[in-house]
Formats: C-alpha cells, sequence, structure tokens
C-alpha cells in the first residue's frame, strides 16, 4: 500500500473550471430559486406575492400618509393593491443614470426605502425584495403611480421591463400607487387566487391598523356567498373588534375580554392585544408584527407569555393560592382566542416569509407593556380574576395528571396489552368462558383467603391497606400522590374523569368486598366515591358491585347457615332453626374466614349475592347524586351536620352501631 494520498487522484478536475460559476444578475435569482423569496411555489407561496405588495401600501398607511386601500380581484388571475399614500418617487435615480427610481424599485433587489429608517419609522417590508420578486414572478406586471398632481406608469414582465416611464398627464384629484400583476403560469402553473383567502388577508390588515379603510373588490363571476363582490373594512376597535367577531356568542370566563394597547418607551412602537378564554374551546393565536402575520410567533409572543403567567401567579400569591406558583404558559395559553400586533423599528424576522419574529427586544417590551395593563385586569374585579385563575389552575391539575399518568406507564406498561401491573394485585389468566372479575379486598389477611378460594381463570384480587383517601374532600395534589389511588386505577387500565373509557376497563365486573361491619362499610363507601368521582362511567355501565359477606354463622347440628345481618339471622331463627338450639359465630371480618367458607359465601357465582351499584339514567337525578355525595363526602362539615340533623328522625336508634 502507498503511502502517497494522492497517488490515485485525478490528474484533470474535469469540466468543473471557472466556466462552470455562474453569476446570476437581476431578478434571474428570483425566477430560478423563488423558494428563497417566497417559501415555494405552492398555494401559499401563490398568495404570499399579494401579501408582500400589501404590505407596502400597509407601510403607508402606518406612517400616516395613506387612509384607503383597495385590493381588486378580476378575472384571468390578475390583482390590483392601489392606495392613497405619497406614491413610489419616479424621478431619475442618482446611481442609475436613465432609470426611473420606479424602475429600479420594480427590477433592482434589495432596493427601497426601509433600510435607514428615515422614510418609514416601523414597517412590514424591509428587505427592499418584496414587489422586486413579485414581479420577477409575474408575467405582466402594471404600476401607476399618482404624485405631484401627475400620473406615471410603466409596465413589466418575468422581472423584465418593457418600455420607458411613460406620463400619462396631470390628475390633480389622485395620488398613490397601483400596483397590478398577473403571476408567471410558468412558475406556479394553473394555481389560481382564492377569493376567500384573499377577502380574508384583507379584512384582517382593516383590525390590525384602525386608521385605515380597505375596499375589497372581485369580478361577480369570483364572487360567492361568502365573498361579496364589494366591502368596506374599517375598524376603529382594532383586535378588540376582530376578537368580538370572531367569539360570536360564545360564553367566556370572563365576561370582558382582555384588551388594549401601549405604547412603547422611546418611541420604539407600540403593541396592541385582545385576549379571551371561552369554555370549550380549543383556542387560537394570531401573531403580527408591522401588520406582517408571523404564524410561528416569536419574541413578541414570548412577552406576552411571560406577562400573562407572571401576572397570574401574582395574582394567586395575592388571594392565597399558593399553587398557582406552578402555573405554566402553556395553561394560561391553552384554549384562548389570542391577538396580538407589535410595531417596532427594524425588527428581524427568521426568513423572508416572516413566519417567525426573532428580535429581542420584542420579548422585553411586549411583557412590560402589557403586565401592569393584566395586573388591574385581574385586581379591578376580583371575583374576575378568581374566576380565570380558577380555570387556569384546572388546567394546571389535569396537566399535571396527565403527566403522572405518562409516568406510571413509562414505569410500569410495555404497550396496552402487556401491562405490568400493581405489585399486590393477583391476576386472572382470563382463560375462562365466564366474565372477568376483580375483587378489591379490605387487608391483606382478607386478600390472602381471597387468593385461595378465587377461580384463577375469571378472578383477580387486589387488596387495599385500611381505608382509601376520601377522593371529594382532596385535592388533585394528594389524589396523585396517593399509591393506593394510583394501584387502582392502574389495575382497572381504563383512564380517569375525562379520560376514562369503559372500553378499555380490564375486567367485566369490579367488586368491592369488604368486612360486614362499620369499619367496612365506610371502606366501600369511600371506594364508590371514587368510582363516582374518577370513573363514573364505570359505575353508569354497570360494571360495579359490592359483595355481601356474612356477619353470622348459625350452626344447628350438622346444618349450618350464614345471615349477612341481624334481620336476616332472625329470620334463619324463625323458620330454618325454629326450635332448634343454634349456635352463632360472628364474623370481625373476612380474614377470619377459611378460603372454603369465603368461596361458598362471598365468591363462589352460583352461591353468592352481589348488589349492582348504578347511577341514575336521568341528568337530573344523577345531579342530585352528585350533590348528595359532596354533601356527605366532601369538605365542608356543615353539610353532613345538616344532613344528620334533617334526617336523624328517621333512623332507629337499635339500628345504630355504639
Amino acid at each position: 500500500m502507498s503511502d502517497d494520498l494522492f497517488e490515485n487522484t485525478p490528474t484533470s478536475s474535469g469540466d468543473y473550471d471557472a466556466s462552470s460559476i455562474e453569476v446570476l444578475e437581476g431578478l434571474e435569482p428570483v425566477r430560478r430559486r423563488p423558494g428563497m423569496y417566497i417559501g415555494g411555489t405552492d398555494d401559499r407561496a401563490l398568495h404570499h406575492l399579494v401579501a408582500e405588495v400589501l404590505d407596502n401600501s400597509m407601510d403607508e398607511a402606518v406612517a400616516g400618509h395613506a387612509t384607503r386601500i383597495e385590493v381588486r380581484l378580476d378575472e384571468g388571475n390578475r390583482v390590483t393593491v392601489s392606495d392613497n399614500g405619497r406614491g413610489m418617487p419616479v424621478g431619475e435615480h442618482p446611481k442609475f443614470p436613465g432609470k426611473s427610481t420606479l424602475e429600479v424599485i420594480l427590477s433592482t433587489l434589495h432596493s427601497g426605502g426601509k433600510f435607514s429608517g428615515k422614510a418609514y419609522a416601523t414597517s412590514g417590508g424591509l428587505h427592499g425584495v418584496g414587489v422586486s420578486v413579485v414581479n420577477a414572478l409575474s408575467s405582466d406586471t402594471r404600476v401607476e403611480v399618482a404624485r405631484d398632481k401627475q400620473l406615471y406608469a410603466q409596465s413589466f414582465s418575468k422581472g423584465q421591463t418593457l418600455g420607458a416611464l411613460e406620463e400619462l398627464g396631470p390628475t390633480p384629484n389622485r395620488r398613490g400607487t397601483t400596483v397590478s400583476f398577473v403571476p408567471d403560469a410558468e412558475i406556479f402553473g394553473d394555481r389560481q387566487f382564492s377569493p376567500k383567502r384573499l377577502f380574508k388577508l384583507a379584512r384582517s390588515k382593516a383590525y390590525l391598523f384602525a386608521g385605515v379603510e380597505i375596499r375589497w373588490k372581485c369580478a361577480e363571476s369570483l364572487a360567492s356567498e361568502d365573498v361579496p363582490a364589494e366591502a368596506v373594512f374599517k375598524f376603529p376597535g382594532g383586535l378588540a373588534d376582530h376578537l368580538a367577531e370572531q367569539l360570536g356568542g360564545r360564553e367566556c370566563v370572563t365576561t370582558q375580554p382582555f384588551a388594549g394597547n401601549q405604547d412603547f418607551p422611546d418611541e420604539a412602537g407600540r403593541v396592541e392585544w385582545a385576549i379571551a378564554w371561552p369554555l370549550y374551546s380549543d383556542g387560537s393565536t394570531s401573531w403580527y408584527c408591522n401588520t406582517v402575520p408571523t404564524p410561528d410567533g416569536g419574541t413578541h409572543e414570548q412577552g406576552l407569555r411571560a406577562a400573562l403567567t407572571k401576572g397570574l401567579r401574582g395574582f394567586g400569591e395575592l388571594t392565597g393560592a399558593k399553587k398557582a406558583k406552578d402555573l405554566t404558559a402553556d395553561d394560561v395559553m391553552t384554549g384562548a382566542e389570542v391577538m396580538l400586533s407589535v410595531f417596532i423599528r427594524d425588527p428581524q424576522f427568521q426568513s423572508q416569509t416572516k413566519d417567525r419574529l426573532t428580535s429581542p427586544e420584542a420579548a422585553r417590551l411586549v411583557e412590560n407593556a402589557v403586565r401592569d395593563h393584566f395586573d388591574h385586569f385581574l385586581s379591578d374585579n376580583m371575583d374576575r380574576g378568581k374566576a380565570l385563575l380558577g380555570q387556569v389552575m384546572e388546567r394546571m391539575d389535569e396537566r399535571l395528571r396527565r403527566k403522572q399518568e405518562r409516568e406510571i406507564k413509562r414505569k410500569t406498561a410495555t404497550n396496552a396489552k402487556k401491562l405490568r401491573l400493581p405489585g399486590k394485585l393477583t391476576d386472572c389468566s382470563g382463560e375462562g368462558d365466564g366474565e372477568t372479575e376483580l375483587f378489591i379486598v379490605e387487608g391483606d389477611s382478607a386478600g390472602g383467603s381471597a387468593k385461595q378460594a378465587r377461580n384463577r381463570k375469571t378472578q383477580a384480587i387486589l387488596p387495599i391497606r385500611g381505608k382509601i383517601l376520601n377522593v371529594a374532600s382532596a385535592t388533585a395534589d394528594k389524589i396523585r400522590a396517593n399509591s393506593e389511588i394510583a394501584d387502582l386505577s392502574l389495575a382497572m387500565g381504563c383512564g380517569t374523569r375525562k379520560d376514562c373509557d369503559p372500553e378499555q376497563l380490564r375486567y367485566d365486573r369490579i367488586i368491592i368486598m369488604t368486612d360486614a361491619d362499620v369499619d367496612g362499610a365506610h371502606i366501600a363507601t369511600l371506594l364508590m366515591t371514587f368510582f363516582f368521582q374518577e370513573m363514573p362511567d364505570v359505575v353508569r355501565n354497570g360494571h360495579l358491585y359490592l359483595a355481601q359477606p356474612p356477619l353470622y354463622r348459625l350452626t344447628a347440628g350438622k346444618e349450618s347457615r350464614y345471615a349477612r345481618d341481624d334481620a336476616h339471622r332472625k329470620e334463619l331463627e324463625e323458620t330454618v332453626f325454629k326450635g332448634k338450639k343454634v349456635e352463632v359465630g360472628r364474623f370481625k371480618g373476612l380474614g377470619e374466614m377459611n378460603p372454603a367458607q369465603l368461596r361458598e359465601t362471598t365468591m363462589n357465582p352460583e352461591s353468592r349475592s352481589l348488589i349492582r351499584i348504578t347511577l341514575p339514567v336521568e341528568f337530573e337525578q344523577r345531579a342530585v347524586v352528585k350533590e348528595l355525595v359532596d354533601q356527605l363526602m366532601g369538605r365542608n362539615p356543615e353539610h353532613r351536620f345538616n344532613f344528620i340533623q334533617n334526617n336523624a328522625g328517621e333512623f332507629d336508634r337499635e339500628m345504630i352501631d355504639a
């Protein structure tokens, strides 16, 4: 093997020499690589051409020189945008002798009046690229300029100038610029402008700058039910009007939306916002910078998110809601209808299509401007502030619950079919013909007897230790942290609350099997409360049962019977054992039964008795049940005290287990 690295390299570089390097001049780079300038050649890119021209007219309006803009769509895929601003300069350009400034603007990349900030303080057009790109990608472009009471015009095609600047004579009652163009079919194929999309674009621009009037016109053949042939947009309320229209009649968390505007210090620009939190909504966001949509957000979005999050955290601290410190921006923004528009000097965008704002100062300016207003919005009406905080904290609780479920699944599950279940669960094989059952058993000792008494194919056992958490009076944090509840939820496999899906339940029956004493009844009540609150559909579909273990064993000679309670015992003594000497044994708990007794009395489908726990079908009756559960099991002890007082007379004193 040779040590010479260059031994096998070709002696010639082939065809790659100086002549291989092309230098594209004028607008040829745009036609060769349109994706670099407008993001591609699809429908979005096609409509971006209109946005580029319209942004120039909006810049005139924002600068205070134009009050009216007209957008017109004609047959033949032609769009015309005109304004009553100053009009493009038409005199000879000092760097290009013999060329009008209008021609330089239309046919030269990076030519414009927005680099220094002298002509425009805050503008959407920045790079001197927009209108020249439109010209390059259009088969027919015509520009008319009314300036100094004179009318001028010039025509172009595919970036090439078709003739010198025309002087069309005096026009005493007209001023401004009109740009009319037809996209080049060589670039965009047979794609046509969408009247609905352009109509929406024109309307949104009117919302973004309250001082401008935008007129919409389109050919009668292109009009439809959604798109009129003519319309005039002017919204003195700006974004607040836009939000009100978008909300329609939807109910919101706060009756008044959070809307306003604020100038930045040192004439750095200004910000306008409008935010509402509708009930039962997925929400939407609209971000703008210098009237240009930034669909991917950016630093102005970061500033708003920070202001809202810090504001709600501070309000939570003020009102004693300690958990508010854990709020995140996503908790605040999810489900909200958000509109934000900033005007800043020399904005920086991620690309020519301006999808994302990257100016670092925007975050600080927006946060400082919005924060004070939001603090006043919350504290001026405490009920309004508490309502919004409550809604956001509910979303936070939901997020934390989902996070915990994901963590459980990561720790304990390989997939939906093969679940690594709680350690105490003794699962069934599911190989039998009968329906599968899960027995929730009080205590490990009873659990041991139940394991021996069960049918291994169809019956599973989950022992629980003592009294589980009362979910009706516990916070979401306590519920999430409770290991017994985590085991129960995991064993069921069907999710909880909103995510509860009875179809995913791993068993056909869930049977609560507790001792037949007061403590057992209490534990059963806590478990039923858990299912009612966390898995109501499981109860509603008839999957939940209550076992009826016996309290007594009655024996006379070789004959023995089991009694559920005192009434059943009395009945047996007066019938089966009448006139006989009866030995009565009392079971203190399930653990005192041997497996054979437990199977015979409580677990064998042929000899046991079960009580099915159901909920009323009618909504009104379910509401009554929920109210009763809240009263008896909830946080307020007054409700329980009142219930006892009102119903004490209905109980037989002898039935009370003292």
